[in-house]
């Protein structure tokens, strides 16, 4: 059997996963190096905790527009309007974005 030769080869590649994280099932969420990564907040206070694998360095930074159409995320808010930093909003779509991982 042939092994994919990139990320991009993964059958998981552009598709997304969503899990609901609560302070009553203590469940976290391991994501692994060069994993697309977000969060709506659906309750009134939430504490975000990460934990990483190298001192942060925000000229590696890299993002992809929440809104985007192919991936067709559904952040569980209904109706609800979403507060989005003004940086989140200049991401590019999925297929634009800097895949350099």
């Amino acid at each position: 059997m042939l092994q994919p030769t990139s990320v991009k080869d993964q059958p998981t590649f552009g598709k997304w996963f969503g899990i609901e994280l609560d302070s009553v099932s203590k469940k976290q969420l391991m994501i692994p190096r060069g994993f697309a990564h977000g969060f709506s907040v659906l309750s009134e206070i939430a504490v975000i905790q990460y934990k990483c694998d190298n001192t942060y360095n925000p000229q590696l930074e890299r993002g992809i527009n929440l809104r985007d159409k192919e991936l067709n995320i559904d952040w569980k808010l209904g109706d609800f309007s979403p507060i989005i930093s003004d940086k989140d909003l200049k991401n590019p779509d999925f297929r634009s974005a800097e895949m350099n991982f």
